[in-house]
């Protein structure tokens, strides 16, 4: 068996394949456990070197043994060290066991009365291993039947339902507190001075040639206005700036010429600061008066309160 698998390919198949279990059980995230632990690396090195320590050991040990043997048993050993892999002893005990074959010589003990045109039949077990797979098979098929059609255990597409309605919650979490990655449906208002004053030098840069220093509109509309061709709020004002305004007379999308959603939510809160302000010589209004719904669902239900409250009383 030794000289099909010699000390230099059985070491390190057994060290490899200690450390691969250990860094498929260790969570260690983007890195190696042993470079991650370093309790991992001193562990592999201990083991590295139990094994070598062995191996040297195993080896005098043999070579004592070779040395008490007698004229006979060294040539014995020297012949079965001689034959090939599948003239070994052991490899024909193993493949006896896997297939419970019959010698060449009993072959006239296995036939059988069936005879057809001269060819007969032979009555041979079936290998151990198809015997076993079957069986197997068997109590696969009877856990199966009763984990999904008797208890009613998830199939494939309840499970994919249920990983990616998962995922969908991990994907909202995450993105409560992952700026860059907002969207129209996550961004929020913004009412504290550095964030404005941030905002404030973005609109400089980028939306004072359109839309002027005071925001009162001169190429693009004036944003100091209650009307809005898409639509106000932060929501809208953001989706407005990231995905650019209407096809052919719009202002392009900010978020394909580098500004960032941070940078777009902090610019949007800046222009909704600027309701009201009226600038002089400002732009006509254009569009729609815009009023927010949820807002006026909350005052609705706050007013029912109120007067139910004041019922009672």
């Amino acid at each position: 068996m030794k000289k099909f698998f010699p000390v230099y390919v059985r070491l390190p198949i057994i060290f490899f394949i200690v450390f691969g279990l250990m860094e498929y059980c260790i969570d260690s995230g983007d890195r190696a456990a042993f470079i991650k632990y370093p309790m991992v690396a001193v562990f592999l090195f201990v083991f590295l070197f139990i094994l070598i320590a062995i191996e040297i050991t195993l080896s005098a040990v043999n070579r004592v043994m070779y040395q008490l043997l007698s004229p006979e048993e060294k040539e014995k050993l020297a012949y079965e060290e001689s034959l090939s892999l599948q003239e070994s002893t052991w490899f024909k005990n193993l493949m006896h066991k896997l297939t419970k074959t019959e010698p060449i010589e009993k072959e006239g003990d296995l036939l059988m009365d069936h005879d057809y045109d001269g060819i007969k039949e032979l009555d041979n077990n079936l290998p151990p291993w198809w015997v076993y797979l079957f069986y197997i098979c068997i109590v696969f098929g009877v856990v199966y039947v009763f984990y999904f059609d008797v208890f009613g255990g998830d199939n494939q597409e309840m499970e994919l339902k249920k990983e990616m309605a998962q995922a969908k919650i991990e994907v909202e979490e995450y993105l409560k507190t992952a700026p860059d990655l907002m969207d129209e449906k996550t961004v929020v208002l913004l009412t504290d001075e550095p964030s404005l004053a941030a905002g404030k030098e973005i609109f400089m840069t980028n939306c004072a040639a359109c839309h002027r220093a005071d925001a009162g509109g001169q190429i693009g509309p004036n944003l100091t206005d209650d009307k809005w061709i898409l639509g106000g709020g932060i929501k809208n004002v953001f989706h407005t700036i990231t995905n650019g305004g209407r096809d052919g007379k719009g202002m392009v999308s900010w978020k394909t010429n580098g500004m960032k959603p941070k940078e777009i939510q902090k610019v949007a809160s800046y222009i909704l600061s600027l309701q009201g302000s009226n600038p002089k010589d400002a732009k006509e209004a254009e569009g729609e008066v815009w009023v927010d719904e949820n807002a006026t669902k909350k005052d609705a239900t706050a007013n029912k309160t109120t007067d139910s409250t004041a019922v009672k009383k």
